[in-house]
């Protein structure tokens, strides 16, 4: 895939703000390092600024591993309707340019309803992952007007699609990748061996990636990696592709070197190299 329309070089004269600038809302006590991956991806990916809002132990493990990042703690162990006021103060004050949201929130029903307030509020691209797709499952009009992509693994789609299982035939996973993409108004970026990213559409396919990759935390990352590119201004199609695209290869050169023992936080070394190719 060719990245150079994405990343082409930057003026002399660029400034701190002019490549993006990235809100990571993740992580809660229990899967304290979701919001790292997905903000350690996106500072990777060439966002000039991440921020983390998150409970207090995923904020400050984002902090402590990246120096790099801005970080708000948010008292309590999950994300509940409470910290609302505080996020989009937050976002309002870095003037953030894409959102992502969900890696490692929880199901706890308050964090669902906060989820959706959220959702309500934010006016600039999403990236929706994992406890973010449960809680906006059903309610499809929470995002109807806004630009949002979607990253569901086959049990998240067919959670949004309310269906019990995604098939895992390829023809049938891309007419579920439709149907979300149509129901949700949205981009969907179905992973897997194959990925599918549709808007409803178009439809075009990503083959980067190993079954390495089954380890936890490479949604995460793949989402970070979107929202750096959304924070840039790629649009929401094209920013879906790039991102799968670079995740899955930076997994590849990781996995030659790591084989079994990989882990998602292995490819912040490789997305660079990937993105420099």
């Amino acid at each position: 895939m060719d990245l150079t329309r994405i990343y082409p070089t930057r003026p002399a004269w660029s400034h701190k703000g002019n490549f993006g600038n990235v809100l990571v809302v993740c992580g809660s006590k229990l899967y304290s390092g979701a919001a790292t991956l997905a903000a350690g991806a996106a500072l990777r990916a060439g966002a000039d600024l991440v921020s983390v809002c998150a409970p207090e132990r995923a904020a400050n493990v984002a902090g402590q591993t990246f120096a790099d990042l801005m970080t708000f703690p948010l008292k309590g162990e999950y994300l509940n309707p409470r910290h609302i006021a505080d996020i989009v103060d937050v976002a309002k004050v870095r003037r953030i340019n894409a959102v992502v949201l969900g890696c490692g929130l929880g199901r706890h029903a308050a964090t669902g309803q906060a989820i959706l307030k959220l959702v309500s509020k934010i006016n600039v691209p999403l990236v929706l992952d994992a406890d973010a797709l449960r809680a906006i499952a059903g309610k499809p009009e929470s995002v109807w007007g806004k630009q949002a992509v979607l990253t569901p693994h086959a049990g998240e789609l067919a959670i949004l699609l309310s269906q019990t299982k995604i098939p895992d035939d390829f023809e049938a996973r891309l007419v579920a990748a439709k149907q979300a993409a149509n129901k949700y108004h949205a981009v969907v970026v179905l992973k897997g061996h194959v990925d599918i990213i549709t808007d409803g559409a178009s439809t075009i396919t990503n083959n980067s990636g190993t079954p390495y990759m089954t380890k936890g935390g490479f949604g995460d990352t793949l989402s970070g990696i979107c929202g750096a590119l959304l924070a840039r201004g790629v649009g929401l199609f094209e920013a879906a592709h790039a991102a799968a695209y670079i995740n899955g290869s930076a997994g590849e050169l990781a996995s030659k070197q790591m084989g079994e023992g990989v882990i998602a936080s292995d490819i912040f070394d490789y997305i660079p190299k990937v993105i420099s190719d």
